[in-house]
């Protein structure tokens, strides 16, 4: 499969918009190993080769297992996943497929009861992202394999 477009290609307009989404929810107070974890998952629904590459080696660098990565497709058969990160991977799962299945009220009012409204306003644009994210590279097919976190890149130097 060839790459159709490379990022240099993209319009900075548009990278410039996603980029300010992803420094404000690097800034929102939400957990970051979560975050990675819920990616991770999103991810792995949409197909997306080089978020997955992206994801794994910021959840790594987080401090997150490889047990808990390779599980987490299963997370409702494991049991080390804690109720927050249940409540996130099921709101996740559930808005990734949202022509699929719905928000319910059961499923919100576990969120409410875990995050302040905020919080699952940001969750909400944090999932959204990432489909985006998944969506531009499944189109446009920039593929997995390069990723350097940025401590990697440092100790390479």
């Amino acid at each position: 499969m060839a790459q159709r477009l490379t990022f240099q290609e993209t319009p900075r307009e548009v990278l410039d918009v996603l980029m300010r989404t992803e420094n404000y929810l690097n800034e929102s107070g939400l957990d970051h190993k979560l975050l990675e974890l819920m990616k991770y998952r999103v991810s792995q629904i949409n197909g997306c080769a080089r978020c997955l590459d992206i994801h794994h080696k910021e959840a790594i660098k987080l401090g997150e297992t490889e047990q808990r990565l390779h599980t987490v497709a299963a997370w409702r058969d494991c049991t080390y996943y804690t109720d927050k990160e249940r409540a996130v991977l099921a709101f996740a799962e559930a808005l990734t497929k949202i022509s699929e299945e719905d928000i319910d009220d059961e499923l919100y009012n576990t969120l409410s009861g875990l995050f302040s409204k905020r919080e699952i306003v940001d969750l909400t644009l944090a999932v959204t992202q990432i489909n985006t994210w998944n969506r531009l590279n499944r189109t446009f097919r920039m593929g997995p394999g390069n990723r350097v976190t940025a401590d990697a890149a440092q100790a390479a130097q």
